[in-house]
């Protein structure tokens, strides 16, 4: 899965996905130890799928820290006029 195609997933679909990722990799490494797996990369290729879903779930995380601490700062009291004059002189 694309990293596009991860970003247009909402959360409550990413948190699935990477349900089921996690499933996939932990099926991947039984089948891996009782020599049953064919091809050894799929192991890579999973984990660097759940790697990116949880990039953009912190992506996500981030984003919405910033929004909250920009709101906040709109919303907070106005800096008293000396220190704004003294920010002005240096």
């Amino acid at each position: 899965m694309r990293p596009d195609e991860i970003r247009a997933l909402s959360a409550d679909d990413l948190a699935k996905q990477l349900e089921e990722a996690h499933r996939e990799l932990f099926n991947l490494r039984f089948r891996h130890k009782t020599r049953q797996l064919s091809n050894p990369r799929e192991l890579g290729k999973v984990k660097r799928k759940i790697a990116r879903m949880e990039t953009i779930l912190r992506e996500r995380e981030l984003a919405a820290m910033g929004t909250a601490l920009l709101q906040a700062q709109d919303v907070g009291p106005a800096a008293p006029e000396g220190q704004a004059k003294l920010t002005e002189a240096v």
